[in-house]
């Protein structure tokens, strides 16, 4: 079935539709890993969001049980150069269409997926509507559509759940949390409580924890600033805090640390980074649009992180003050496992 994706711009490319074949309107993103694409299409930062994958091919390892980041994915849409029709794997192994019309999620393949990289690298964000039509009146449609705010306070949980283990207890502020994270978590035996993003601090000091994690997620820190800035109050210096994506950009705002605005959003698993102190580079996974800036930072660190693209600071560790914070993924998912010690760190920040 032939479908359309129409950019607000007036532009429109067309290509073969795939999975469910409802009408989808969302932020167009570039998602350039190269596999991966099960954990993408689950993660909750991408909330909202079309996914465009740069990879020639997707879909011929099909979807299985293991790689899920969340249950119910909420991207609008995934658009491909191509998507394999059969699953290379075994019979347990659902193949992408089925699990595109399984989620309500609409795809188009046979898109030359290089020009959206180019349209993309021109304009910072575009709206894109995914449609059986590419007339007049789809256009005024896209154009009429407003994208939602808050997404954040729609992918978290809505209600607290324990993670359990019989080590160090740990409060996650879920905004959009991966299922890998909370599975690396595990791996070193931490005792974790899932919180949803309008948690209190009296709610998290019942717990009696022993560190905070602020997760990834969509969403701006500005619109969560209300929520978090009085945890950040109370626990700040006192208790261990993490903050990965989104929590790093709410950790480093709320220490006044500038943020830059990157000139093309970091959406997928290769961006180097530099560790200060060994000058060891891991290759990291990231969804993020800001960084910060290292130049006024009036704050002895332990270690930075740099990213080799911008030299923009992508995470740093301060003992003194109990935080840690990285732009990037340590647990990956997709993307390697060179930065899952910064879990480490945090373990040893409790002890």
């Amino acid at each position: 079935m032939k479908r359309y994706l129409i950019l607000e711009d007036g532009s429109s490319f067309a290509g073969d539709g795939i999975g469910s074949t409802i009408i989808s309107t969302g932020e167009l993103a570039i998602q350039t890993a190269n596999y991966g694409y099960q954990e993408a299409l689950t993660d909750p930062t991408n909330a909202g969001k079309i996914l465009v994958f740069t990879t020639p091919m997707i879909g011929n390892t099909g979807i299985n049980a293991i790689d899920y980041e969340s249950i119910d994915p909420t991207v609008k849409g995934i658009i491909a150069n191509d998507i394999a029709q059969k699953v290379s794997n075994s019979e347990n192994f659902q193949d992408l269409a089925s699990f595109l019309k399984e989620k309500n999620i609409p795809g188009i393949f046979n898109i030359d997926t290089r020009a959206l990289v180019h349209r993309l690298s021109e304009e910072k964000t575009i709206k894109a509507s995914i449609m059986d039509t590419d007339d007049e009146h789809a256009f005024d449609q896209i154009k009429a559509l407003v994208l939602p705010k808050n997404k954040s306070m729609n992918v978290s949980t809505k209600n607290a759940y324990a993670a359990p283990n019989v080590g160090k207890t740990v409060a996650v502020i879920d905004l959009g949390l991966k299922h890998s994270m909370l599975r690396e978590l595990s791996l070193r035996q931490v005792n974790v409580t899932v919180l949803p993003y309008n948690a209190t601090a009296t709610d998290i000091e019942n717990l009696r924890p022993d560190g905070i994690i602020i997760s990834n997620g969509p969403g701006k820190p500005g619109e969560l600033s209300s929520v978090l800035t009085p945890i950040l109050d109370y626990f700040y210096g006192n208790l261990p805090i993490l903050g990965i994506g989104l929590g790093f950009l709410i950790l480093s705002d709320y220490l006044d640390f500038e943020l830059v605005e990157l000139p093309e959003e970091f959406d997928g698993v290769n961006y180097p980074v530099i560790e200060q102190n060994s000058d060891a580079i891991w290759q990291t996974s990231m969804d993020i649009d800001k960084l910060v800036l290292p130049d006024n930072i009036q704050m002895n660190m332990n270690q930075e992180y740099f990213d080799l693209h911008s030299d923009l600071l992508a995470g740093y560790c301060n003992d003194s003050q109990k935080i840690i914070a990285t732009a990037f993924n340590p647990e990956g998912a997709p993307g390697s496992l060179d930065a899952v010690g910064i879990f480490d760190q945090f373990l040893h920040m409790m002890e």
